[in-house]
């Protein structure tokens, strides 16, 4: 079974010159389909104009994985961290009991287009803590799933504090990638740009599906692609089961 929500169906938000786009817009109770999916509470792609500050987004027990897809975005924390993430890198923060953060455009120049996913943690109240890592494009491409995220921070990846898996990829025209689904769990996929086919369903910029019952994720891409994919070991409660359609 496929979920679908497309890019135009997001949430979306401008300040100022800042956009955000929210796939998952909890407050939004008219439509059932923008809640969280699984374990994953928020996925957002922001675009920051140069030296611009971002809208605060509340840090609460949670496991934020933050993706700088352009540009450099800098961040100072309650503790005393402060530091850039550049274009390529990824940092996963655990909130634990709550942390003040502050986050802008690193650049006076350029702008910064930078992913953030939000996923409950395994636990409540764990210690403030962050990693940060560069996957690089070679990495990425090949046609192969690079793991930049997951609980037991394995081949290299980020450590974070929920029984999910995150995988970043850049393909190519033709490339085929297939992720097995062991029983019980489920996975969302984001196209972050690009164009793909999953199953009989074509996906472009922004698109996003979840995948539940299912043996495995088959993409295809079409044009040049990059995608998202999380691989969740929590199902669907029933109440999130009215939004999931057959493909």
């Amino acid at each position: 079974m496929i979920t679908l929500r497309r890019a135009k169906e997001r949430h979306y938000d401008r300040h100022h010159r800042q956009e955000d786009w929210l796939t998952f817009f909890p407050r939004d109770r008219a439509d059932p389909r923008a809640d969280h999916f699984g374990p994953l509470k928020s996925l957002s792609e922001r675009h920051l104009p140069p030296g611009a500050m971002a809208s605060r987004i509340p840090h609460h027990d949670a496991e934020i994985v933050t993706y700088v897809r352009e540009g450099a975005l800098a961040y100072e924390d309650a503790p005393g961290r402060s530091g850039v993430i550049q274009a390529g890198e990824f940092q996963g923060t655990t909130a634990g009991r709550g942390i003040r953060r502050s986050e802008k455009n690193a650049s006076r120049s350029n702008w910064a287009q930078v992913f953030q996913l939000l996923l409950a943690p395994s636990g409540a109240g764990l210690e403030p803590d962050h990693e940060q890592k560069r996957f690089s494009t070679a990495q990425r491409r090949g046609g192969r799933l690079c793991v930049v995220a997951s609980g037991d921070a394995r081949k290299g990846s980020l450590r974070i504090h929920q029984d999910a898996l995150m995988c970043s990829a850049l393909l190519e025209p033709g490339q085929h990638v297939v992720h097995e689904l062991l029983q019980g769990r489920i996975a969302w996929l984001h196209l972050v740009e690009g164009e793909a086919t999953l199953g009989d369903i074509v996906l472009t910029t922004g698109d996003g599906a979840g995948v539940t019952a299912e043996r495995a994720v088959s993409l295809t891409a079409q044009l040049e692609t990059e995608i998202l994919l999380l691989d969740l070991g929590v199902e669907l409660s029933g109440s999130r089961r009215k939004w999931v359609r057959d493909s």
